[in-house]
């Protein structure tokens, strides 16, 4: 299955959950609260598999990954010790696009990947162009210098207020630091993993 290249707003009404995580799907005067399409105000209850079905396909939009990268990535993670479900949103979020968009050069994961694939983005100096690179705390990501003046870049950094604990970012310097992998409750709130859990563990 490719990765889903359509509108984001239109998945997260149907979800009811903002994909951008930035709730700018939701925003009065923009988009509907309900499902898009002729009969979106309907509410149907879901069955068990619907509802793991929903939280997989929501997760997977969310961070931008195709099936089949978000199956393998789940599969390392149930490999890992410790909780499956948090060690899976852990491999997530260390993601090179994710760690790029967390640190506010983009305003969403679809343009952080593109800085990555377009080699603009460096990992402890080296230039790395590949969006699922794993990275490790202690890695230091910055913008190559011919992009520090970028308008888009910019005016992404302008709007990013702050950044999570787990990742530092120097705006003045374009240069950031993996400072650990991050904790359950700094990620959203919203994303029920045990769900994504028992939808794999039915498939075995």
């Amino acid at each position: 299955m490719s990765r889903y290249t359509g509108s984001k707003f239109k998945k997260s009404r149907r979800y009811g959950f903002s994909i951008l995580e930035n709730n700018k799907e939701f925003s009065k005067g923009k988009k509907r609260a309900y499902a898009p399409g002729q009969h979106g105000q309907r509410r149907t209850k879901l069955s068990n598999y619907g509802v793991q079905l929903q939280e997989k396909q929501k997760i997977r939009y969310m961070y931008g990954l195709t099936e089949r990268q978000f199956r393998n990535t789940y599969t390392k993670a149930k490999k890992m010790k410790g909780i499956t479900g948090t060690n899976f949103l852990i491999m997530l979020e260390s993601r090179l696009d994710n760690l790029v968009f967390r640190m506010g050069l983009a305003q969403t994961r679809n343009g952080a990947r593109q800085l990555v694939n377009h080699a603009h983005i460096l990992v402890n100096g080296k230039k790395v162009d590949i969006p699922s690179y794993i990275c490790k705390p202690g890695d230091v990501i910055s913008l190559k210098e011919s992009m520090q003046k970028n308008p888009k870049i910019l005016e992404s950094l302008q709007a990013q207020i702050n950044t999570l604990e787990f990742v530092k970012f120097d705006k003045v310097k374009f240069s950031g630091t993996y400072v650990r992998f991050p904790e359950r409750e700094e990620l959203n709130a919203n994303i029920n993993d045990a769900l994504i859990v028992e939808w794999y563990n039915r498939l075995v």
